[in-house]
């Protein structure tokens, strides 16, 4: 475990100071993070192939960590970036199955920023939930252009988008867009820039790229075909490509805006590569416990303010982008008692401003990442327990990261010492992690914040969830259930449907379609020919399970994919 003098030292640095790093007038900030973007998918990080130049001049003028580590998958590196908390806390520890709704008494980065005057938007991926009270105009973000679920084609989003002239959502109403996806979100983030007009504002860009489907105009893979890189790389790598431009177009606003001095500028990745062949040296890729999993990006820029142009090797996490950012910007975060848990990560301030002592004397950490990816949380599943030196992997390999950073030899026989300690550590950890595991993150029905609500088949609690538009469209024979809470009793109009309102190409057969929420159900006969079936039930306020069983003569029964709520 730790030693008393460090935990005491983690924790002062953990206490923020509310004094900002310049006198000047609070800074702003523009965090860009790509999705499925690994460490070595950059020219700068030497990829041979790979077209950055926009993020290789970024990455020459930032502060660059160089042991900085997110979850292996989407949703829990968002959750823990908003609230400076292990995801497992948040409740957030899958992409789909109701586990990627970070839970609503958790404060986000956005609440923060939001009540201390700042103006605050987010431009692309949220993944965070798509319905009230988890959508991200309710936690914090004033300003939001999104699409659904976890990429653009999956099951919540737009029906049919597919990253050209897209349908988002603009503080949760439909908008239909021009151009390709990056380049919306860009347009969207510039355009909240420039009405700022002198007050702080908080700029998230949490762009879909390089997340598959692999869709991108010709122009930019071709290059890369024409190299000789085969398949889908060929179109991940020219979507990186795409990407960098709009770093740049944004970087050059910044500065013709005059804020560039102003602005921090932070560039990461949410977890390791999905389709880049290039691997700096570590071992695994998206959703792996070996730090090729995890290991990302992360650089940080402010001109005049903060030294660039150099590289620091302390070990660093997602966990601490909050607390640095709110000591910054001489934010006052929420004491305890005011919503919110201890935020588990720590101030970087000391070892960004640069102070040789501050970085040497930088205390030992112990910091924790794991994939769970199920229903219900299993410990050591897929987890890695970091130190600057070691890696303790699934709880019995043992890495020696100074030695053999690529993790090809298992030291565990050699150091079994070691790897009880890091145990007992582990355990401490997940320990008090678990207190929540076996609730859910209940999504709101009836309340005047989102009536109608559609739910869909990507948050049923199930082992077989339709997560992406493809699947919904092949009407497999799955089933789950929703958590649920109705805010307001009452009698609610119900449409359940195999696909989205506006598609009506799946006719019905006869047969009968069954809805059950806690106690209450309620049945009705299908129409033959029908796109949706149609009924009304009656209910209390409170908590429950909700599932719709769809019935028809001749076909497997299944759920229904998409079922809207209307309180009258």
């Amino acid at each position: 475990m730790h030693s008393m003098k460090t935990l005491r030292a983690l924790a002062a640095l953990t206490c923020l100071s509310i004094v900002p790093l310049c006198a000047a007038e609070p800074p702003n900030v523009v965090l860009v993070m790509t999705d499925d973007q690994g460490y070595g998918d950059l020219g700068c990080h030497g990829n041979p192939v790979v077209k950055t130049p926009n993020l290789d001049a970024l990455h020459a003028e930032s502060i660059r960590l160089t042991n900085f580590h997110v979850d292996p998958t989407c949703s829990p590196t968002r959750a823990a970036l908003m609230t400076g908390r292990y995801s497992p806390r948040t409740g957030v520890w899958h992409t789909i199955m109701g586990r990627s709704l970070l839970r609503r008494d958790e404060v986000t980065i956005a609440d923060i920023f939001s009540k201390a005057g700042y103006r605050t938007g987010i431009f692309g991926k949220w993944h965070l939930g798509d319905n009230y009270p988890f959508r991200p105009q309710h936690r914090g973000f004033g300003t939001s252009l999104v699409h659904g679920g976890g990429g653009i084609g999956q099951t919540p989003d737009q029906w049919k988008n597919d990253y050209f002239d897209d349908v988002f959502l603009a503080n949760g109403k439909p908008v239909k867009t021009e151009g390709y996806c990056t380049k919306v979100f860009f347009d969207h983030a510039i355009a909240f820039i420039e009405k700022s007009e002198g007050k702080p504002f908080l700029c998230y860009i949490p762009t879909n790229v390089a997340h598959g489907p692999y869709l991108v105009a010709d122009k930019y893979s071709k290059p890369y075909r024409e190299a000789g890189v085969k398949g889908n790389t060929a179109k991940f790598y020219g979507m990186i490509t795409e990407l960098d431009e709009n770093v740049g177009r944004l970087l050059r606003k910044l500065k013709a805006l005059g804020i560039e001095r102003e602005t921090i500028v932070i560039f990461m990745t949410d977890n390791g590569t999905a389709a880049g062949h290039f691997s700096a040296g570590m071992r695994g890729r998206k959703g792996s416990e070996f730090d090729g999993g995890h290991r990302v990006p992360f650089f940080i820029r402010w001109p005049g303010r903060l030294e660039g142009g150099r590289d620091i090797d302390r070990l660093t996490a997602h966990i601490d982008v909050l607390p640095t950012l709110v000591d910054l910007c001489g934010i006052q975060r929420p004491r305890p008692g005011q919503r919110q848990g201890t935020v588990d990560g720590a101030t970087l301030r000391p070892l960004l401003e640069g102070n040789d002592t501050a970085i040497r004397d930088w205390p030992a950490r112990t910091l924790f990442v794991q994939s769970h990816r199920i229903e219900h949380p299993e410990p050591w599943r897929k987890s890695a327990v970091m130190t600057r030196r070691w890696r303790l992997v699934n709880g019995k390999h043992l890495f020696d990261m100074q030695a053999d950073p690529g993790q090809k030899r298992d030291v565990a026989k050699e150091t079994p010492d070691v790897v009880l300690d890091l145990r007992s550590r582990y355990e401490a950890w997940y320990g008090s992690c678990d207190e929540k595991f076996d609730t859910y993150c209940e999504i709101v029905l009836g309340s005047p914040r989102e009536n109608p609500t559609t739910l869909t088949c990507h948050d049923w609690h199930s082992g077989n969830v339709p997560w992406h538009q493809r699947a919904v469209s092949k009407t497999p024979a799955a089933n789950g259930f929703w958590a649920v809470e109705v805010e307001v009793p009452g009698i609610f109009e119900v449409t359940l449907r195999t696909r989205p309102a506006g598609d009506d190409s799946y006719a019905l057969r006869a047969g009968k379609a069954r809805i059950k929420v806690g106690d209450v159900e309620r049945e009705t006969k299908l129409t033959p020919g029908s796109s949706a079936t149609r009924l009304e039930i009656t209910l209390p306020a409170g908590k429950s399970r909700l599932q719709t069983w769809i019935e028809e003569d001749g076909r497997p029964p299944r759920g229904a994919f998409f079922v809207t709520f209307r309180r009258r």
